[in-house]
């Protein structure tokens, strides 16, 4: 039976990078993901925004043609313009990024097993076990530590006994390439509670791609017709008539705010697993880039040093905090979700007064707080580069 030091589950955003740090303090790492190609079953839009572009060395050429133009339209389709003087939102090529990473992973010496289901897990001794199917053949692992970034409903949170996410949104989009662009890349934003109640529908146009999406929630929302509906709208706006998308992308997206628990002992959550997302916007890459590097520090402590204390500066009860006024503004979004409303809402955003409201939830550096103070990076001179390096199998089950 094979064994090592972390086993991370899920290879979006969260578990590479997660993963590509890890592997680069040398801990044994294995990642795996139920697919077969990272191409597939994509379901972020991939806006990457400013406070992320900044702090973070992302690969520039995985990413669109800067945004700085942001058009919000009332239901009645009445637009107020937002223009930034930075380069406020860049949107990823996903698939491209994913694999890029996954290299360095790979580069860094982590080992990768795609097509590799989660079955379920159980403590053996100090460790994990961990079920997993391969093509329908089992297997079963020793992991030391496990990271659960495997999305919104995560087994492998409710088996190492953390919080799962019970509130969020559905999202579908249709991704387009090969559309001329009228104007400057921008971002449309609509809010008509008739098409994607408790949330919004878009269009991102960056000169690249455009990505026409839906968001909502209720028992009576059905996002495959209500993104139909829209697309039908927006002639005048984009010319999409008569054009096939090139994906379809969609999931749910946690709306809830960081969950109550999501570090023990045996295993931590990210990104999506985590409820890492905004729950005003449901922007969800800059906290899954922070989260994932706390994690990665707070992991090669722990297993360094055997101490749960390690595991403190990645309790949920800081990050929970900065969310109350967004989860705050969420109920009073959805509970103001009626067209009629909204278009008074839209129409008091257009006075310089209460203009800056806008600016503030689309520009603004707020998303989520910054971690980088919580942990400090390993240091190969004070810790033990042996006791990670070597892995300890876990004794029992």
């Amino acid at each position: 039976m094979n064994s090592y030091d972390v086993l991370v589950v899920g290879a979006g955003l969260a578990g590479l990078q997660c993963t590509r740090i890890l592997a680069g303090y040398g801990l044994k790492v294995l990642l795996v993901d139920r697919k077969t190609s990272l191409a597939q079953g994509i379901h972020t839009t991939g806006i990457f925004v400013r406070r992320s572009l900044e702090d973070f060395s992302l690969p520039g050429a995985y990413l669109g043609p800067p945004i700085r133009h942001v058009r919000l339209y009332s239901p009645a389709r009445r637009a107020l313009d937002l223009v930034s003087n930075h380069e406020e939102f860049r949107v990823g090529r996903m698939a491209e990024l994913y694999e890029r990473w996954l290299r360095d992973c790979r580069a860094a010496g982590a080992e990768w097993q795609p097509g590799v289901s989660y079955l379920r897990s159980e403590p053996a001794g100090r460790g994990t076990l961990a079920h997993l199917s391969a093509g329908g053949r089992p297997e079963s692992i020793l992991a030391r530590y496990v990271v659960a970034a495997d999305g919104v409903n995560s087994h492998v949170a409710r088996d190492c006994g953390l919080s799962q996410n019970r509130r969020w949104i559905v999202g579908l989009e249709d991704v387009f390439t090969g559309v001329p662009l009228d104007g400057p890349p921008r971002l449309h934003c609509f809010l008509d509670a008739g098409i994607a109640p408790g949330y919004i529908a878009w269009a991102t146009h960056d000169g690249e791609s455009v990505h026409v999406g839906v968001g909502g929630a209720g028992r009576g929302f059905q996002p495959a017709v209500a993104l139909g509906r829209f697309r039908t709208t927006l002639a005048g706006i984009l010319p999409l008539r008569g054009r096939t998308a090139d994906q379809r992308r969609g999931g749910r997206i946690p709306v809830g705010g960081i969950l109550p628990r999501i570090v023990n002992a045996r295993a931590l959550a990210l990104g999506d697993a985590a409820g890492a997302v905004s729950p005003l916007t449901a922007g969800g890459l800059d906290p899954c880039l922070r989260l994932s590097e706390l994690a990665a520090k707070v992991i090669w402590r722990y297993l360094a040093s055997d101490d749960p204390a390690e595991l403190t500066p990645y309790d949920a009860g800081q990050f929970r905090n900065s969310f109350r006024k967004r989860l705050l503004m969420r109920s009073l979004f959805q509970a103001l979700a009626y067209n009629p409303l909204l278009e008074l809402g839209c129409a008091a955003l257009r006075y310089s007064a209460t203009s800056s409201v806008a600016r503030r939830i689309f520009f603004g550096r707020g998303s989520f707080p910054d971690v980088f103070h919580l942990a400090t990076p390993p240091n190969r001179a004070n810790d033990s580069a042996a006791a990670i390096a070597k892995p300890q199998p876990a004794r029992g089950g």
